[in-house]
């Protein structure tokens, strides 16, 4: 059910800061990922998840929970969805004319209008199409991030020594920022691959 590319909360965080071969446990969590999807014919329902998360980002970002109108920046929610998802959204037709209208309904609206495109293009190219075009994209995803991910892992891992003069604990610094860049994968592969599927043109 690729859990841990969904959710890399309290049980992940666990899992990797008790084994002290940080980069193997992490490559063990993202090998067993990748073995799921081999074996996958129909990944739409993480596809779904995957897709949900990664507006909820966007919309976070300019229309904060909890926040009130003043705080919100529906331009710029506009334009982030149209660079990052390539979909024209009125975000403001949420709000006009309402009273007392919660961030959440605005972010409610926005995933509404983001599902509804998404269902227009995969009635376009076909659901069996997009079936594969999803499982495709979401591995090769994977293996890209998964290699620049390894490329930071090294570079952390070869400047963690100087914490020791800063009288930081290194091998626990190394183990947090470890995480926080599994994170920042994890977050990046949701991003990518929803951007990728939202705008692909296929060409029959």
């Amino acid at each position: 059910n690729l859990t841990a590319i969904r959710e890399p909360g309290e049980m992940l965080r666990k899992h990797l800061l008790d084994y002290d071969d940080v980069a193997s446990d992490q490559r063990k969590v993202i090998y067993e990922q990748r073995n799921e999807l081999l074996e996958a014919t129909d990944v739409s329902e993480t596809l779904a998840g995957i897709r949900s998360d990664a507006v909820e980002g966007i919309c976070q970002k300019h229309v904060p929970e909890n926040s009130i109108d003043e705080q919100w920046d529906l331009e710029g929610l506009e334009r982030a969805l149209e660079t990052d998802l390539g979909i024209k959204v009125d975000v403001k037709r949420h709000v006009e004319g309402k009273e007392e209208v919660p961030a959440t309904a605005i972010w409610a609206g926005v995933q509404s209008d983001v599902e509804r495109h998404f269902r227009e293009k995969e009635a376009m190219v076909g659901g069996e199409v997009m079936r594969q075009l999803e499982r495709h994209v979401l591995l090769s995803v994977l293996d890209g991030q998964w290699k620049d991910h390894l490329a930071s892992m090294d570079y952390l891992r070869q400047g963690i020594h100087l914490r020791g003069y800063a009288q930081k604990q290194p091998k626990q610094e190394y183990k947090r920022e470890a995480f926080e860049l599994f994170g920042q994968l994890l977050d990046s592969v949701k991003n990518d691959v929803t951007k990728v599927l939202m705008t692909v043109r296929v060409q029959s």
